[in-house]
């Protein structure tokens, strides 16, 4: 059969099913030069939007992505945000880099951080007031296995790579990582009888390290809390936690040290292009702080990486948001489980029918316990906020361990991940765009591969500059490696991780560390200080929680917030009054008492004088 016949049968097949589930109004057809599918039209509800997309995407192997345009009735779906009218100058009016990348989460800095390797130009455009103020900050900081993507697909391939990666890079970022291991609890004897086939698909994935069946005494012996539920399991040693926001930050750091450069609160509203050879090329990327010139654009863009792609005119795919909510739990849970564990289907994960790994109890690298995460299809892709109907889904994650109650949660917090409807990741050259390269739909396992997605696309990015498919951009021979490249980033002192030796000194050498600011996670004065002033600095209550921990303990910030604000205050010269939480109007404090009241002062002296008299 050849392309134009099989194209006709797919969109037969896919309008067919559309219609047996009773979506009449849905139309298919073919777009970006044949090779994708477009659904258009309407529906009523925002699941049956979700239903029409993957019955699409179920019949649609052979072409390159979905694009789900359909409008559900019954939902307002958010356009992609644009900044304010006050949010408008020229400030970056005429800059010019070699490459610009769009995103500041961990796939756009484990970017930055690569390219900047390289006697190369690298600017990171971000339209939040910080790094990883979405899904890169927002996960439960699971480094996967990479066992639970279906083989053959790119986030297996990624998964396993960046997993075997990050030994190294927390070295080099100087980060916390470890390496607990997780277990995949069976909820019936019989489950041991899918073991041969966990390990084949080990194998297909790449996974490393002595994966094996544990027997049921196996499971107790290491984990003595375990449900009494489980009939043995299946165990990853090389399941790892991190903390994704310290991840993303470092090596947004790092990237700094070595060059690059991050304008902040700034949003891509669209490109200029010029037309070369039947291919638009991007020559100017235009934001709400000037236009921006680069020989090579980056779109790391996470949820809203679908729209970005469509200004370029490239748009082969669409994005979903999946929220999925997650509950923190005290840290003295620690002491209760030491490793990752999780009681899933695993007939529907063997055989790839589900879109979620259905979330468990993960350890974390700060000693606090997670639960979750859930999975809910949301049409706001900046939805973050948390639902009664998603604390029953979390609590029932509590029965794994017998010593978890309800009372141990502290608090709630959800991310939206970048959903692609092949749910798969998209890593590739544009092919309609010659200087445009695509890190898309990096959902989960995404905080795992993106050392090895960073690899990919610096390669792809070295390609095209140095054959001359730039315009204005000669052949050139390989792009040379920076010889005053910074290969490790140097951590500010964290209190609570030093001897009582190494505290003591760092105090003699400065006092400041010795006043504790924050008493629920122990962080100190210096250390909110060293946030205000590390290469790619805090300006934000939330950036030096990101930064700090000061704020996540069990107070949630009541004991640590004012005297948070007093630093900020004091060392950059911001009125406190100005100082947001995370940008925007998210002001803590509308006005100071003390301003209020010596304005009120003079106006009752001036009243006085006005009808006394001097």
């Amino acid at each position: 059969m050849n392309s134009r016949n099989r194209t006709v049968k797919t969109l037969h097949i896919i309008s067919r099913e559309l219609r047996k589930k009773g979506f009449p109004k849905v139309k298919t057809e073919t777009c970006y030069d044949g090779k994708s599918i477009r659904l258009s039209g309407k529906v009523q509800t925002w699941q049956q939007k979700i239903e029409a997309g993957y019955i699409a995407a179920s019949h649609s192997q052979k072409f390159k992505g979905i694009v789900n345009d359909i409008a559900a009735e019954s939902v307002h779906e958010p356009l992609f945000p644009s900044p304010g009218s006050r949010e408008f100058d020229e400030t970056l009016d005429g800059l010019s880099y070699d490459v610009v990348i769009i995103g500041a989460g961990v796939i756009g800095c484990f970017i930055a951080r690569e390219l900047a390797r390289y006697e190369l130009s690298v600017a990171v455009l971000e339209k939040e007031t910080d790094a990883a103020m979405h899904a890169s900050g927002r996960n439960d900081g699971m480094i996967h296995p990479g066992f639970a993507p279906k083989p053959g697909t790119l986030r297996a391939k990624y998964n396993s790579k960046g997993n075997s990666m990050y030994p190294a890079i927390a070295e080099e970022l100087d980060i916390e990582y470890r390496q607990p291991g997780s277990i995949l609890l069976f909820s019936s004897s019989w489950m041991r009888l899918l073991a041969p086939v966990l390990r084949y698909r080990c194998k297909r994935n790449g996974v490393a390290g002595n994966y094996r069946y544990l027997t049921r005494m196996q499971v107790q012996n290491l984990e003595p809390h375990v449900t009494y539920r489980q009939k043995g399991g299946f165990y990853f040693p090389t399941a790892g936690i991190v903390s994704p926001f310290q991840v993303t930050i470092a090596c947004a750091e790092h990237a700094v040290q070595n060059g690059a450069v991050f304008h902040r609160s700034t949003c891509v509203t669209g490109f200029k292009s010029l037309k070369r050879k039947n291919k638009r090329q991007i020559t100017g990327i235009i934001t709400n702080h000037g236009i921006i010139s680069a020989n090579v654009v980056i779109n790391a863009a996470g949820i809203w990486a679908d729209y970005i792609a469509g200004m370029a005119d490239d748009q082969f795919f669409s994005i979903h948001g999946r929220k999925g909510t997650d509950a923190i739990l005290d840290k003295k849970t620690s002491r209760y489980q030491k490793h990752i564990m999780a009681m899933p289907s695993l007939l529907k994960t063997a055989g790839n029918h589900i879109h979620s790994k259905g979330g468990g109890i993960v350890v974390c690298i700060e000693g606090n316990t997670l639960l979750g995460p859930t999975a809910e299809e949301v049409p706001d892709r900046e939805d973050y906020s948390t639902h009664k109907n998603e604390f029953r889904k979390l609590e029932q994650h509590l029965s794994l361990n017998t010593r978890l109650k309800k009372s141990d949660i502290i608090n709630y917090y959800s991310g939206v991940r970048a959903a692609t409807w092949k749910e798969d990741f998209i890593v590739e050259k544009s092919e309609r765009v010659p200087n445009l390269v695509h890190a898309a739909g990096i959902q989960s396992p995404g905080l795992a591969s993106a050392p090895a997605i960073a690899i990919d696309i610096c390669k792809m990015v070295l390609e095209i500059l140095s054959t001359g498919r730039v315009e204005k951009v000669e052949k050139t021979d390989p792009i040379p490696l920076k010889q005053n490249f910074i290969p490790c980033r140097q951590h500010p002192p964290v209190l609570k991780l030093l001897s009582n030796d190494e505290k003591k000194a760092l105090i003699r050498k400065n006092p400041l560390y010795g006043n504790i600011i924050c008493r629920c996670e122990e962080i100190s004065e210096g250390e909110v200080r060293d946030a205000l002033h590390s290469s790619l600095p805090a300006v934000t209550i939330d950036g030096i929680k990101r930064r700090t921990r000061a704020g996540t303990g069990r107070c949630h910030g009541g004991f640590c917030l004012s005297k948070v604000l007093e630093i900020i205050s004091s060392e950059t010269g911001i009125p406190k009054s100005q100082i947001t939480r995370k940008g925007g109007d998210s002001r803590i404090i509308i006005r100071e008492i003390s301003q209020t009241l010596s304005s009120e002062n003079k106006k009752d002296t001036e009243e006085r004088e006005g009808l006394y008299g001097d």
